[in-house]
């Protein structure tokens, strides 16, 4: 009788407690209780050694090998040629993986960071870090094999900090321009890796690094380092073949160096580069006899921390966006007269529209995509579409069940490859209206897998925080 009774008691509530749970599970915001990350909240620094350190730029050469070069396998820089993250070569890459699985060329053990490769004629140059010998290391490698040809490194005292090395090299016929996490900028020759030059923008510009180090990609324009200061410059060009700084832009409200890379535009005819500083955004002059001159500003969406580069849409219409919360604005150029002026005609939070935290968004045939951050509501982490002229309403998105993280996006052969946080790597067909997951591979079992990946030649070079992978994509293996 007792049995029974306690049966009749305990029956009931495990059936409560079962309702319970399934109500938490399907109503339970998983992201709801996400601390935002800020800079200093782990209370580390990002490592500055004592100004007395002597940092002899470039003093370490080693060569290893030769290696055949392999003509128009070029992703010379942040983005590829075009600095706009589509891969524009003729070459079938596949749709799938197959029974066999990826096609991995090689694996590379790499340093600490996110820092990725730039490729040249079958040569990679990345820019690493040794932690062993506490050095930069600009190395290159083969691309078809992954073996240094040679390195060259020099001193400089750093610690670990979500992550060490975080840049791309630029890379042209005859140079390498390289910047370390400490802002260390190196100009080598792009063979054999001979030293021309090195610039300390710490101590040579009175640059205040960023928290994580530096993010910012150098760029090469005809034959001329393009380097986002925040010092006692805004930017500088400086000559390659010389190290010579040709022309300085002022930097009177004192505003700092980003993580974001310099971008490049043209509006009514005018080219110029883009730059979404601690302080605000601006226009700089990139040629004629005003180069390096401010052409316009603003200050209107200004957040602390910004990852992602400016995208310049259609219409002079220019998307800045950044992650923990600050969302996205939308800049309005407009000329007359030969000046510029910028004006904010449209912000929104994460949740709002497109917003996003680490990669840079891609525009093509007037849609712009990007991954959302973890705060963006329903679309969290999601793979998203959107018309550029319209960048508050998703058109679609890859789906609950298909979620990225912070990962990196590219595109080459009418499809997306992309990769979560872990090292999966998806491979996604998409119309003007819909997202199609062809296939996806788990390519390392690492973690923070959010170094800019790389497509040339029918190869794809991708990197979680430890390792660099090489892998196959041609199609009919």
């Amino acid at each position: 009788m007792f049995k029974k009774q306690l049966i009749r008691l305990i029956v009931p509530g495990f059936i409560i407690l079962a309702a319970v749970l399934l109500a938490w599970w399907v109503f339970k915001d998983p992201v709801s209780d996400f601390t935002v990350s800020v800079p200093g909240m782990d209370n580390r620094k990002a490592g500055k050694a004592a100004s007395s350190e002597v940092v002899k730029i470039g003093e370490q050469y080693t060569f290893f090998k030769e290696c055949a070069d392999i003509p128009g396998t070029r992703w010379n820089r942040f983005r590829g040629p075009d600095v706009d993250n589509i891969n524009k070569e003729k070459i079938p890459l596949i749709s799938s993986f197959g029974k066999a699985g990826p096609k991995i060329l090689w694996k590379k053990v790499v340093g600490d960071g996110h820092a990725a490769a730039s490729v040249y004629d079958g040569r990679i140059y990345l820019l690493d870090y040794d932690e062993r010998t506490k050095s930069d290391a600009l190395r290159c490698l083969s691309l078809l094999t992954g073996d240094e040809l040679w390195c060259r490194t020099y001193k400089v005292h750093l610690k670990r900090n979500h992550g060490l090395s975080r840049t791309i090299p630029a890379v042209n016929d005859k140079y390498v321009v390289s910047l370390g996490p400490r802002g260390q900028v190196m100009c080598v020759s792009r063979l054999n890796g001979d030293l021309i030059w090195g610039i300390d923008l710490e101590k040579d510009f009175t640059a205040e690094i960023p928290f994580w180090y530096t993010g910012q990609c150098p760029m090469i324009e005809k034959d001329t380092a393009i380097i986002a200061v925040g010092g006692s410059s805004l930017l500088i060009g400086i000559e390659c073949k010389s190290g010579k700084v040709v022309w300085k832009t002022p930097n009177p409200h004192k505003w700092k160096m980003s993580h974001a890379s310099v971008m490049p535009m043209t509006f009514k005819g005018k080219k110029m580069f883009i730059y979404s500083a601690i302080g605000g955004i601006c226009g700089i002059s990139a040629e004629g006899a005003d180069v390096g001159q401010i052409l316009w500003e603003s200050t209107e969406f200004s957040p602390s921390v910004i990852a992602p580069s400016p995208l310049a849409l259609e219409d002079g219409r220019i998307l800045i966006t950044a992650g923990y919360g600050a969302g996205s604005a939308i800049i309005q150029l407009s000329e007359s007269g030969g000046k510029f002026e910028a004006r904010v005609i449209d912000k929104f939070k994460p949740s709002d529209g497109i917003a996003s935290e680490q990669q840079t968004p891609i525009l093509m045939n007037g849609l712009v995509y990007a991954i959302l951050p973890k705060d963006a509501g329903e679309y969290r982490n999601q793979f998203v579409c959107y018309r550029q002229s319209n960048l508050k309403k998703a058109i679609f998105s890859s789906g609950k069940t298909v979620r990225f993280g912070l990962g990196p996006y590219i595109f080459a052969d009418n499809k997306f490859f992309i990769v979560n946080d872990n090292g999966e790597l998806s491979i996604a067909k998409v119309t003007s209206n819909s997202f199609s997951l062809l296939d996806k591979a788990q390519i390392i079992e690492g973690q923070d897998s959010w170094g800019p990946l790389a497509i040339t030649g029918g190869y794809l070079l991708m990197r979680d925080s430890k390792q660099m992978i090489c892998i196959d994509v041609h199609a009919n293996q």
